[in-house]
């Protein structure tokens, strides 16, 4: 005679199964798995912008050198905003404010930079100059994308850990807490785009 509790006990595992991956058991870590690569893309644009700075600043200091304050403001504000990392596990509010400080501040550097650039006639014509200019510009456009990935990864993970079911499971074993967003404030902070005039 067969055993009655053994198919119950499977279909038990099974509905709990299917319960529990709907309540978060995968859905949550994949979302936390999305807000990682999408804050990473966005330190990686960031970066990029901050590796073009020294060779557009010694094609300044070539033309401009007696501009010494402004290409001392831009070196500044790169180093500043190259120290201000923050992973993912370190996402507060706090740290994220703190970040785009750093940020905005080599954005209004590059900005009195390109004011600076707008004297010199030759520096414009410049084909080197030119050429950095117009990788600035696709950079910055590459940072508006990346934090508008990143800030759709937040939403989903948000979403995940704070709306019923997934909410449930998450609160009884993950524990994650909400990520922060950029805020309408961090968002004009950091978007202090370049002027790129040609």
């Amino acid at each position: 005679m067969k055993n009655p509790i053994l198919p119950v006990g499977i279909g038990t595992i099974l509905i709990l199964s299917l319960i529990l991956s709907g309540c978060g058991i995968q859905s949550i870590p994949t979302a936390l798995n999305e807000v990682e690569a999408a804050w990473s893309e966005v330190l990686n644009q960031y970066k990029r912008r901050s590796d073009l700075i020294p060779n557009l600043v010694n094609i300044v200091k070539g033309s401009a050198s007696h501009e010494k304050d402004t290409l001392t403001a831009v070196v500044e504000a790169r180093a500043k905003a190259t120290q201000t990392q923050v992973s993912t596990d370190q996402l507060t509010p706090e740290t994220m404010r703190k970040f785009s400080q750093a940020q905005a501040g080599l954005g209004s550097a590059l900005s009195r930079l390109m004011v600076v650039v707008e004297r010199y006639p030759d520096l414009k014509a410049n084909q080197n100059f030119r050429d950095l200019q117009v990788q600035l510009e696709g950079t910055e456009n590459r940072i508006t994308v990346a934090r508008h990935r990143y800030i759709q990864s937040i939403k989903g993970f948000n979403n995940l850990v704070t709306v019923p079911p997934t909410s449930w499971f998450n609160s009884l074993f993950l524990k994650h807490e909400k990520k922060p967003q950029f805020s309408v404030d961090d968002e004009a902070a950091v978007k202090q785009v370049p002027v790129v005039e040609f």
